[in-house]
């Protein structure tokens, strides 16, 4: 029997199998890289066994160590959770050679699907419905628009859509580019591009003794860069489509039975509104996902894949779905950006009223499983989820509103995220109505979607509670008499003034503390009740009268969130004077995140246009292109091919000519 697991990932995920595990009473045990080594998955298993290095080349994807680590920590099994190796036949092999336990199928049947062209091929033979696959060299103008993937990978890298042959070789290159730098493999392959549709996976089990299991559908449409964002289960499809359940679940069911699977694995497709679906691939291993899985059927996915990989047996029949749940993803990204990843200190992540982390939530409420805790940093190194928010409701209607309203709630202080993003999916008509595919954003605006859920109005109301919460920490630390208000005077005085920048907004906060209170300008009948550094209370005019309102207030030096039931705002303080050597020179190219520079598109001096590419930069396994702001000449580059850089490092600098900058 299984006695000791080790996790040869981290962050999420391996939070995740131990949490199982403990459970089950096993132990643990974790490998961290140097920039993990206060993480806490490592701090939260029994045994913790470094790997040295930061990138995942150097440590999560280095077979060798991991069965060492396992070796020395005297685990007996091994689960690779999602990412990096956990579907890589090498890998899988070498821990049975080890005589260490794989959770997870057998190595056939992960080479088997390992390549998606094989896979493919091999489908469309067990009689499972497919989209032709089409070699890059042979790509002609009537195929396109084309989707170029990497053979080994998922999770949306290496993969581009390309709708213009003359791009095609550019694109192919930064597929094969990104899938090596993710998956340890630069294949790349090509297939046909719908426009729209729905991706629907069926989540399926299959033990040693022949039964297998098609344990409910999925639904994951909404996406950004082909990776998933929001994930439902049921299917609003499947549910409205009579008979496509049944047929998803037999060639799902189909599908493992051809390659004789074992363990938990998805069968992914992609459908369309009249229920015809075709084959996409087959992850062997755990989703991201699997959270709504659980708690729509009540079962343990992890705890099942133990079992199984102990050889226990399942039930002839599998449990039966009931009520609803809806994933989402929070990425420390900016979607108003070009979905930009952050990455730096994490201030600050709760959610209010969460009923579970890391376990099966059986009743309405909301499921919390994260990689990081208050004050963790998000590495440039991997991916930039910060948590998984997953909620339940006996409807959707009621999933989705409660996953909004703890959305909206948290306190993420920080860095930039996608919360505001998934806040307005969730309440959108379309999604409400379940009209939902992979061309989601582009139907309904990102620009739209993407807005601060604050409005300009709630920004200058969070500005006044930052003001008046750092005036009641002035009071708290000045020598004077507490009780006399900061600025107020025996004589008649000038009002104090904050400035607070919002995004690109500046907002300034003009007040006078009289013995009557404090008058704000620009808010006539503004009254404060309370403050103290962290909270104050506002009666706030309205129609009928005034509304009192509460605001929680954090700084982190010249960082201010302030949190409300109206919007999370972010603000930065405004120092009273500033230096002009700290002032950038105009048509400065900033880096917008800490990474390498992995390639140059220009020289100093040369001619370029407006969207033109300068560099790119890798960060976070992706590569994000720099280009000219304006047309101009490019009078600076300060970097070369293959710099690391930190963000706000000034790259390059392009020179307007005078008629354009007036």
């Amino acid at each position: 029997m299984i006695t000791n697991v080790l996790v040869a990932n981290r962050g999420e995920i391996a939070r995740r199998v131990f949490a199982t595990a403990r459970r089950m009473g096993l132990s643990t045990t974790a490998v961290f890289s140097d920039t993990d080594a206060a993480a806490p998955h490592a701090a939260e298993a029994y045994v913790a066994i470094r790997l040295p290095g930061d990138t995942p080349g150097e440590t999560y994807l280095q077979i060798d160590q991991l069965v060492q680590a396992a070796r020395s920590a005297g685990a007996d099994a091994v689960h690779p959770g999602y990412g990096f190796l956990s579907e890589n036949a090498a890998f899988a092999q070498a821990v049975s050679d080890a005589g260490l336990r794989w959770v997870g199928p057998p190595v056939k049947a992960i080479e088997s699907m390992g390549s998606k062209v094989e896979a493919k091929a091999l489908m469309a033979d067990a009689g499972v419905p497919v989209l032709s696959e089409l070699d890059p060299q042979t790509v002609t103008e009537s195929d396109l628009p084309v989707l170029v993937k990497a053979s080994a990978g998922g999770g949306g890298r290496g993969m581009r859509v390309v709708r213009s042959l003359a791009e095609l070789p550019e694109q192919l290159e930064a597929a094969r580019r990104e899938a090596e730098s993710a998956f340890g493999d630069p294949t790349v392959f090509c297939e046909r591009y719908l426009e729209t549709g729905r991706h629907i996976e069926v989540q399926v089990l299959a033990d040693q003794h022949g039964t297998v299991w098609a344990l409910g559908e999925r639904e994951c449409s909404i996406q950004r860069r082909h990776q998933k964002v929001v994930e439902e289960a049921p299917s609003p499809l499947v549910e409205r489509t009579p008979g496509m359940r049944e047929r998803l679940f037999e060639a799902a069911r189909l599908a493992a039975s051809a390659i004789g699977y074992e363990g938990a694995g998805t069968v992914e497709f992609l459908a369309d509104e009249k229920g015809e679906f075709f084959f996409l691939e087959m992850n062997t291993r755990l989703q991201v996902e699997h959270p709504v899985t659980e708690n729509t059927t009540g079962t343990d996915l992890v705890r099942l894949q133990l079992q199984i990989a102990d050889g226990h047996a399942l039930p002839a029949e599998p449990p039966a779905a009931h009520g609803h749940s809806i994933e989402v993803r929070l990425y420390a990204e900016d979607p108003a950006h070009d979905w930009r990843p952050q990455s730096g200190t994490l201030r600050r992540i709760e959610f209010p009223d969460t009923a579970a982390q890391f376990a099966v939530l059986r009743t309405p409420g909301i499921r919390l499983d994260s990689g990081f805790a208050d004050g963790d940093a998000v590495s440039i190194h991997y991916d930039p989820m910060l948590a998984k928010v997953i909620a339940c409701g006996e409807t959707r209607d009621e999933a989705a509103r409660v996953l909004a309203a703890s959305l909206s709630r948290a306190k993420i202080h920080g860095l930039v995220t996608n919360r505001d993003l998934l806040v307005r999916v969730l309440r959108h008509p379309a999604f409400l109505a379940g009209d939902t595919d992979t061309a989601f954003f582009d139907r309904h605006g990102l620009a739209d979607l993407a807005r601060p859920l604050a409005t300009d109005d709630t920004a200058d109301l969070a500005a006044v509670a930052a003001a008046m919460a750092s005036a009641a920490e002035n009071r708290l630390t000045a020598a004077v008499n507490a009780r006399i208000p900061s600025g107020w005077r025996n004589l008649p005085s000038v009002p104090q003034t904050k400035t607070y920048t919002c995004g690109d907004r500046e907002i300034e906060v003009s007040y006078l503390a009289k013995r009557t209170g404090v008058e704000v300008a620009d808010h006539p009948g503004l009254a404060l009740v309370e403050a103290t550094p962290t909270r104050v209370v506002l009666d706030v005019p309205g129609e009928h009268g005034p509304v009192r309102r509460t605001f929680d207030v954090a700084r982190y030096g010249e960082h201010v969130h302030v949190d409300s039931p109206l919007g999370p705002v972010a603000l930065v303080r405004q120092p009273r004077f500033t230096d002009p050597a700290e002032r950038l020179t105009e048509g400065s190219l900033l880096a917008p995140m800490p990474g390498k520079v992995i390639r140059l598109a220009a020289a100093p001096g040369d001619q370029v246009t407006s969207g033109q590419p300068i560099l790119w930069l890798e960060a976070m396994k992706m590569e994000h292109t720099v280009a000219a702001p304006a047309d101009g000449v490019l009078t600076e580059l300060n970097v070369i091919a293959g710099q690391q850089v930190e963000v706000g490092t000034v790259l390059a600098v392009v020179d307007t000519p005078a008629e354009e900058k007036a």
